[in-house]
C-alpha cells in the first residue's frame, strides 16, 4: 500500500460530527434519522454525547471553550441516576453506558457527580471474581464483555479496587483463556461463531493495556486473528463485509493483532501485510461512502468505532496513513470504548 493522505477522510468525519450536534452546547444525537423498523430514539442521548467528546479527542480537534466544555460535562453527567450510580440507555447494558459515559467524562478531566454504588459490591477480588463466573461465556461472550470489562473499566478509571483486585481479575482471565485461541474461554466455543468471541475478547484486551498487563497466550491470538481474516470469518456475510462498514468489528481485529505483535515477534510480517490489507479496503470504503445516506455514519456511536480503527491503523502503520493532525486511540489514554 502506498502513502495515504487521510485528509479528505478526516473532514468527512467532523462533516458528520458537525451534523449530529444540536442546538445546545454539549449536546448531540446519536442517529440523524430513524426508519420504522428501528425505531430510534432522536435527539440528546449519551452515546451521541460521549462519542463527540471521544471522536474530538481522537482526531485532535482543537479544544471546546471553557463554557461549551463545562456544558458538555454537565450534559454527560446529567445522564447519570444519582440513586445507583449509573448512566443507563436502552440500546446498551447500564454497565456498558456507564463506563462508556466515565471513560468520556475522563477525556473531559471530570468524574460523575454521584457514587457508582451498583458497582460497589465488585470492588473486591471476590466481587469482581464472582462477575466474571456469572457471565455466559459460551452464549453471549460478546455482549456479556459489556459487563465483564465495563466494571473493570469503571473502577479502575474512578481508581476503585487496587492491585490486588486487579491481579485477581487478570490472574482468572488468564487462568481460563483458550490457550489454543488466545481468546474467549477454554470450553466456550461451538455456540457462536469464533468472531463473535474475538469481538467480546477485545474489551477485556483493552483493560489488559490499560493495567499494563501482557495478553495470555498472544501467540495463540495472532493465530486466530490471521486464520479469521484469512477465511473471512470477521463479518457475517451477506449482510456484513468486515472493512465495508463503519461499526467496532474492525478496532477489535486491529487493535487485536496489532497490539498482540507488539508483545511478540510471532508473524510479524504476516501481521503487518494483513494489516495493510485491511488499511486498503478500509480507508477506500471511508472516502468513497456517501456520509448522507449511509447508517454507520448515521450512529455517531458507529462512527466512533470506525475512528477509532483509523487511529489503530495508523499506529500500526507508521508513515503509511498520512494525516494533518495525527489520530489518537482513547484506549491509549483509559480504557473502554
Amino acid at each position: 500500500m502506498n502513502c495515504v493522505n487521510l485528509d479528505p477522510v478526516v473532514e468527512k468525519i467532523i462533516r458528520v460530527l458537525q451534523a449530529h450536534k444540536l442546538a445546545r452546547p454539549g449536546e448531540y444525537c446519536r442517529f440523524l434519522w430513524d426508519s420504522p423498523e428501528k425505531n430510534r430514539k432522536l435527539g440528546n442521548n449519551e452515546y451521541g454525547c460521549a462519542d463527540a467528546v471521544n471522536i474530538r479527542y481522537s482526531l485532535g480537534l482543537p479544544g471546546a471553550e471553557p463554557e461549551e466544555r463545562e456544558e458538555t460535562i454537565r450534559t454527560l453527567q446529567a445522564f447519570q441516576n444519582p440513586e445507583n450510580g449509573l448512566f443507563q440507555e436502552r440500546d446498551h447494558h447500564p454497565y456498558h453506558t456507564t463506563a462508556h459515559c466515565i471513560a468520556a467524562l475522563e477525556i473531559l478531566d471530570a468524574a460523575p457527580l454521584h457514587p457508582v454504588r451498583a458497582l460497589a459490591q465488585y470492588e473486591t477480588p471476590e466481587g469482581i471474581l464472582a462477575l466474571l463466573e456469572s457471565l455466559d461465556w459460551r452464549g453471549n461472550p460478546w455482549g456479556q464483555s459489556h459487563r465483564g470489562a465495563g466494571v473493570f473499566a469503571s473502577l479502575l478509571i474512578l481508581h476503585r479496587g487496587g492491585l490486588a483486585w486487579q491481579d485477581a481479575y487478570f490472574d482468572w482471565l488468564a487462568r481460563h483463556c483458550d490457550p489454543q485461541r488466545g481468546l474467549s474461554l477454554a470450553g466456550s466455543f461451538g455456540e457462536k461463531p469464533l468472531c463473535h468471541h474475538l469481538n467480546g475478547w477485545f474489551h477485556y484486551l483493552f483493560n489488559h493495556l490499560a493495567a499494563r498487563r501482557p495478553f495470555p497466550h498472544a501467540e495463540a491470538l495472532i493465530d486466530s486473528c490471521i486464520d479469521l481474516y484469512r477465511q473471512n470469518g470477521l463479518g457475517e456475510p451477506p449482510q456484513v463485509v468486515f472493512a465495508q462498514e463503519c461499526s467496532f468489528r474492525e478496532i477489535d481485529w486491529i487493535f487485536a493483532v496489532h497490539r498482540a505483535s507488539c508483545q511478540t515477534p510471532h508473524r510479524h510480517g504476516e501481521c503487518m501485510e494483513l494489516l495493510r490489507d485491511c488499511a486498503g479496503r478500509f480507508v477506500s470504503y471511508l472516502a468513497s461512502v456517501d456520509e448522507t445516506r449511509d447508517e454507520g455514519m448515521n450512529d455517531l456511536h458507529s462512527l466512533f468505532g470506525a475512528v477509532c480503527a483509523l487511529a489503530e491503523l495508523q499506529l500500526a502503520l507508521p508513515g503509511e496513513l498520512r494525516s494533518s493532525v495525527p489520530l489518537r486511540n482513547v484506549l491509549d489514554r483509559r480504557p473502554f470504548i
